[in-house]
């Protein structure tokens, strides 16, 4: 522990340094805004927390968040297009372009040797059950640009094909490398639209 600080701040920016990319600068920074914020503030940000922790967890159906069984996507909206992303941020990222209205599939993570991570690891089976048992039309790989995002890609288009869905792929309008959370709006409309049969 620094010598010039007290242990409760040096513990808050510890706190903060476990978020991801988050060095101790940032933490730093962080952990002084938050001392200057009335206290009111201080608790609502420490309630959301513990709320979040406590009543979040994922959409029985697409491994979204939700506090329900079943997350609002799911409860909703009746579509034949399943869009699969990597996690549940993609879904937002997807949501804030205003222009795909399907359903989505969570995988929780694409296949990387590198990391130990087959295929039974990641949401697959759960995503060929409800191609199997439901009437969906086509499935949109939106895994991000990237060898672990295109192996993901290619390999659950080998078993969905023989169902007889027409599996597609997001255009490339989006960066080789990338992450599908980084990328604007319109690229990821654009990217959408110009989706290619895989």
């Amino acid at each position: 522990m620094n010598n010039d600080i007290s242990e409760s701040l040096q513990n808050l920016i510890n706190a903060f340094t476990c978020l991801p990319s988050v060095g101790t600068k940032t933490a730093e920074r962080y952990a002084y805004s938050v001392i200057n914020m009335s206290e009111d503030t201080v608790k609502f940000f420490a309630d959301s927390l513990i709320k979040a922790k406590e009543t979040l967890h994922y959409c029985k159906i697409c491994g979204n968040f939700t506090d329900k069984d079943i997350c609002n996507i799911c409860a909703t909206r009746h579509s034949k297009v399943i869009c699969v992303v990597k996690e549940p941020k993609d879904v937002r990222a997807i949501e804030k372009s205003k222009h795909f209205q399907g359903l989505y599939h969570v995988l929780h993570g694409t296949i990387s040797p590198l990391e130990n991570k087959g295929p039974e690891d990641i949401r697959i089976k759960e995503l060929v059950d409800r191609v199997s048992n439901g009437d969906i039309e086509e499935v949109i790989m939106a895994t991000n640009p990237d060898v672990e995002g295109e192996v993901t890609a290619t390999y659950i288009a080998k078993i969905l094909k023989p169902l007889g869905v027409k599996v597609t792929r997001l255009a490339q309008g989006i960066q080789m490398g990338s992450d599908l959370q980084y990328a604007d709006e319109v690229t990821l409309t654009k990217a959408l639209q110009d989706r290619r049969e895989l």
